[in-house]
């Protein structure tokens, strides 16, 4: 090989490689202290557009079960409530019982209808709870009438459904629905629903439905005129006010039953929905867990076989140098023959 001055095709050779050694080193320990392959687009464009595809649905997902968990308490403070609603309903039978008795006089049962009626303002009270800002009950009506339990099944106008989304495809997804109780509804019984009527408000015959015994609608005890038990075919046991309310004397026992199973279903559709949403919440979490074991294995580094890299390419790039000394060494070979 000749001897030349004005070009040294070994040290150029040298160094184009110790820059490829040393852009391979960079991007090892870039690697390495980023814990990812993928650090620069340029590094896998296509694992690069699916991991950030990954990446957003395992986002959304979270986002889901959090909003499925908001669900999951929402429910839980109504029922809550329910639950309340349902012991002050058997208080309100108790206090029928009581005021039943014999040995008792006037006064006392004043103070037993003092009482119940406190608890219908209690009931309505409790219809206008909120969770967050936001009512747990429905507010509801029927042709601008207000609706009963047995309508529930109709087509009312009714502002009692909110959506959650338990999938990264959010509203193009499936869907759980929450039904805001319908506290009031269930509160409020119809002469129809214990039994053929007739124009006295006496049943004459049980609802095959719900198997409620004959009893009276309107209690025998009532004050009701007969033109008002024949209008009157409606009891509510949530009351605005205290003077709005319905005295125990006017409502047989039949009809506090008639409440408490309705009660009984609206925590039973509750628990129902617990359960789905709890279920969704468990689906979402196995989902992001899987889509960022997807991702996982796209863009996270071997450690193990990039610690092998980056002791390669240290020991090619000084490799490199010490070629590029010694090719520039033979400068020294010219000098010496021109001594």
């Amino acid at each position: 090989m000749p001897i030349t001055v004005n070009s040294n095709p070994a040290a150029a050779a040298a160094n184009f490689y110790m820059s490829k050694n040393n852009s391979a080193l960079q991007k090892s320990i870039n690697r390495l202290s980023s814990g990812s392959k993928i650090v620069h687009p340029n590094d896998d464009a296509g694992g690069l557009a699916v991991s950030m595809k990954l990446e957003s649905a395992v986002v959304r997902l979270q986002g889901a079960e959090k909003n499925i968990q908001n669900g999951i308490s929402f429910l839980e403070v109504q029922d809550g409530v329910l639950a309340n609603a349902s012991k002050i309903m058997n208080r309100m039978i108790e206090l029928k019982g009581l005021s039943q008795d014999v040995l008792k006089n006037s006064s006392d049962n004043d103070n037993y209808n003092r009482e119940f009626r406190n608890l219908q303002v209690q009931l309505y009270e409790m219809s206008n709870l909120t969770f967050n800002g936001v009512s747990m009950f429905a507010n509801f009506s029927n042709d601008g009438e207000e609706a009963v339990f047995s309508d529930m099944a109709q087509d009312l106008q009714l502002d009692n459904t909110m959506s959650v989304y338990v999938s990264s495809d959010g509203s193009t997804g499936p869907k759980v629905s929450i039904n805001k109780a319908l506290l009031l509804a269930a509160l409020t019984i119809e002469a129809d629903d214990l039994g053929q009527t007739d124009n006295d408000g006496n049943i004459t015959s049980p609802n095959a439905t719900n198997g409620t015994t004959a009893d009276n609608f309107w209690s025998v005890a009532s004050s009701q005129t007969e033109a008002q038990r024949d209008t009157n075919k409606l009891i509510t046991f949530a009351s605005v006010t205290y003077a709005g309310g319905i005295d125990l004397e006017d409502i047989s026992v039949g009809v506090f039953t008639q409440a408490l199973e309705n009660l009984a279903t609206l925590r039973a559709d509750n628990g129902g929905t617990m359960s789905r949403l709890q279920y969704a919440s468990d689906n979402a979490q196995m989902q992001a867990k899987n889509f960022a074991a997807a991702n996982g294995r796209i863009v996270d580094v071997d450690i193990a076989a990039e610690s092998t890299n980056l002791a390669k390419y240290q020991i090619l790039s000084q490799a490199s140098a010490s070629m590029i000394a010694q090719a520039n060494s033979s400068m020294d070979i010219a000098l010496m023959l021109l001594r």
